[in-house]
């Protein structure tokens, strides 16, 4: 992979980093991740994130110093700016403790609700670009567009044409005022010291300005779809009021808020599903064919609000 020679050099930076750190070192080395996106590779205490080719040095160094400012929601990075290495910009972070996903149990709703809620109600940063959540999800829809045919496509882009054009990344996000993190998912939790500090949010690719309906859009399309049991999502939802977020009503019925985000990010992960699936012949699994066929009952309903089209 074309990652190689990147990733050797990240695991060698992250290493410099860790025993600057630190008088001993247990040289835990690991490859995290290493995607087209991002590479992460971790070297004891130490995180180094290769971000994704296009990033905008202008837009991550105010993501970076939100991080830094808000440490008790964000995890702050290790140092105020980012560096170049093999093309790319690249971060150091903290080791955090992620969210065991053998222990489905345990997954902290109540910890991601109470951080959301308080990261909605700071104030915006100075200088903060906009939350890149619909762009992400046009992005998605256009690599599913590019890529080779496939069954699935044509319901997946069907419900895409069902959403509101700021949805969709061609207008302003309605109400879009809060600081928002832009991607938030069980995967964006770390407890910090690790193993059992508080729980914080990671992750500020696409931390900015936008409607903080849309932080609540995974989880919720993750229900509607049937795929959160509606006692985690109610977890989620009740700590978050709990918290006084503003992105839903105190009481009530919450889907007027949540309905088209929850829409637009089931076909962001059904484009990605079915582009993946695409790319080597295979058929989808069941998660993948189960938000297939949640997009399939948008496109044929488009007014139904999330909460009917998981029926």
């Amino acid at each position: 992979m074309t990652s190689h020679p990147l990733l050797a050099a990240l695991t060698r930076r992250a290493a410099a980093r860790a025993h600057a750190a630190a008088e001993t070192c247990p040289c835990g080395a690991v490859t995290l991740a290493d995607r087209p996106d991002a590479v992460v590779v971790r070297h004891a205490d130490t995180v180094a994130k290769a971000h994704a080719p296009d990033t905008d040095p202008a837009d991550l160094a105010p993501r970076l110093a939100a991080a830094a400012a808000l440490p008790h929601l964000l995890l702050p990075p290790l140092t105020p700016a980012p560096t170049m290495l093999h093309g790319r910009l690249v971060t150091f972070w903290p080791y955090g403790a992620p969210v065991d996903p053998d222990d489905p149990d345990a997954a902290p709703w109540e910890a991601a609700g109470a951080l959301l809620a308080e990261l909605h109600r700071t104030p915006v940063p100075a200088g903060l670009p906009t939350m890149r959540g619909p762009a992400k999800a046009a992005r998605a829809v256009a690599l599913l567009r590019a890529a080779r045919a496939h069954p699935a496509r044509a319901p997946v882009l069907g419900a895409w044409r069902t959403l509101p054009a700021w949805a969709r990344a061609e207008a302003p996000m309605p109400g879009a005022g809060a600081l928002c993190h832009g991607d938030l998912h069980l995967g964006q939790l770390v407890r910090r010291p690790a193993p059992d500090g508080p729980w914080r949010l990671i992750d500020v690719d696409d931390l900015g300005v936008g409607d903080p309906a849309w932080d609540l859009a995974r989880p919720a399309a993750w229900f509607a779809c049937g795929l959160l049991p509606p006692d985690e999502w109610g977890r989620f939802l009740t700590a978050y009021r709990a918290a006084a977020g503003p992105a839903v009503p105190d009481a009530g019925d919450p889907w007027g808020r949540l309905d088209a985000s929850a829409r637009a990010l089931t076909v962001q992960t059904a484009a990605r599903a079915v582009t993946k699936a695409a790319a080597v012949g295979r058929p989808l699994d069941e998660v993948e064919q189960c938000l297939v066929d949640a997009c399939a009952r948008m496109g044929s309903l488009p007014s139904q609000v999330a909460a009917d089209f998981a029926k």
